[in-house]
């Protein structure tokens, strides 16, 4: 094993770790907002908006967009723990195992649902949005997204494969 190659198992084990620690203070930031900051009148003033239809709107669709937030932060989680549990076989120095395959397509099917989150924020902001008080989330369809879920599902086929071969050749042995 090259030297470069051990070095980034640690860093990415750290940098796994970091990132569930941010996902969950991002959630916790999220409930903060949702729940004590932001009153209709916060918002309200933020916009520059006038009690109204449109005001009313735009409340509930970030308000919307604040829930489906909260609901993204299980699924990073999720993922996150995944990926820390593969990063531990590799490091082990046995990744083509059919435990990591599951893990690989269970991320998989997480990330095909963040990406069908990202398209119904978008598409709440694009409908609270006016002219006048335009909404600039940055979400929606993604192609880089969607090429990382395909990705992500044929390498858990690559597992599945890399598994049966390894199992097939400790038969042999």
């Amino acid at each position: 094993m090259s030297r470069s190659y051990s070095a980034a198992l640690p860093i990415a084990y750290v940098f796994l770790r970091i990132l569930v620690i941010l996902n969950w203070l991002m959630g916790a930031a999220i409930l903060v907002l949702l729940v004590a900051m932001p009153n209709e009148r916060w918002i309200m003033s933020s916009f520059d908006l006038s009690p109204g239809p449109d005001a009313d709107r735009l409340v509930m669709g970030l308000r919307a967009v604040a829930v489906l937030g909260l609901v993204v932060v299980p699924i990073n989680y999720a993922i996150l723990k995944r990926l820390l549990a593969m990063v531990a076989t590799v490091r082990a120095g046995d990744p083509f195992v059919s435990a990591n395959a599951y893990r690989l397509q269970a991320i998989a099917w997480l990330l095909l649902g963040l990406q069908v989150l990202s398209i119904i924020i978008g598409a709440i902001g694009r409908s609270v949005s006016t002219p006048t008080h335009p909404v600039h989330l940055d979400a929606g369809f993604s192609i880089n997204g969607w090429l990382a879920v395909l990705l992500t599902f044929v390498l858990a086929r690559v597992f599945v494969e890399g598994a049966l071969m390894r199992e097939d050749l400790e038969g042999t042995i």
